[in-house]
């Protein structure tokens, strides 16, 4: 099942100069600049406490959940001014977050799950809320088999694609996934990163944030990391693969020796 038809002059998301801090001392983001062409991947790395969560959130509007405010910059979605503003604003705008660590509604069906995350555009357009539903269950098979099954009884990667199931049921137009594959056995890893190229493939666009650097370079078209708040590297993902302090700090690689090349 196709995604929903998506306007050809999809817009960029633009973050600009952005500084975030926790609670009046701490600060998280200094001067983080970033773009996610219409219909691309744009992968983040960095170690944990990096600041990619917390990039992740002042996008989707869920920072002032953790007790965090933009202090500085700007993030926009085509036209749209996202900093400041709150959850709501950000998915009307087409813009969703998958968290990390699933927080599916573990009391309620599978069903009632997604159809928790399409409710907003049930009411805009029943025809597009049955799509999305066919679109999830088509991506994931398993959750259709599993419609009527409580969301904690499902195992780590049925919840995740339950999580992802259910942002995808507002038919977003830029999807942020936050570690998908964070705690996942392998053979589950390898069935996320294909439903994130599926996804991608139909029109969506995807911010990722992911521990597992070899699974997001591969995935991505561009990436970016971040270390203590701020970007170091940017560049096409191939390139920064190929990098040796990617390769060393996040692939588990040794750097090449002098006058050696990638083999």
């Amino acid at each position: 099942m196709p995604a929903p038809p998506l306007d050809d002059d999809r817009p960029a998301l633009t973050v600009e100069h952005l500084d975030v801090t926790y609670g009046r001392a701490v600060s998280a983001l200094r001067a983080v600049t970033l773009t996610v062409p219409p219909g691309e991947v744009v992968a983040l790395l960095g170690a944990n406490g990096a600041g990619k969560s917390t990039l992740l959130r002042a996008v989707s509007g869920t920072l002032r959940l953790h007790r965090g405010a933009v202090t500085a910059g700007r993030i926009a979605y085509g036209d749209t001014v996202l900093d400041g503003r709150d959850p709501v604003a950000a998915v009307r705008a087409g813009v969703v977050q998958v968290p990390e660590g699933r927080r599916v509604f573990a009391s309620l069906t599978v069903d009632e799950n997604l159809r928790s995350g399409g409710l907003g555009l049930a009411r805009r357009s029943p025809a597009r809320q049955r799509q999305a539903s066919e679109r999830v269950f088509a991506l994931f098979p398993r959750l259709a088999e599993r419609r009527r099954q409580a969301a904690g009884l499902l195992s780590g990667g049925e919840q995740q694609m339950l999580a992802m199931g259910r942002a995808l049921m507002a038919a977003p137009r830029l999807l942020l996934l936050d570690e998908p594959s964070l705690g996942l056995a392998p053979l589950m890893v390898e069935r996320i990163a294909e439903v994130i190229r599926e996804i991608n493939s139909q029109g969506t666009g995807v911010l990722l944030v992911e521990q597992n650097a070899g699974m997001a370079l591969s995935l991505a078209d561009h990436a970016h990391v971040l270390d203590v708040g701020e970007v170091r590297l940017s560049g096409p993902a191939a390139e920064l693969a190929g990098t040796d302090a990617v390769r060393r700090l996040y692939l588990g690689e040794e750097a090449d020796a002098p006058g050696q090349g990638a083999a």
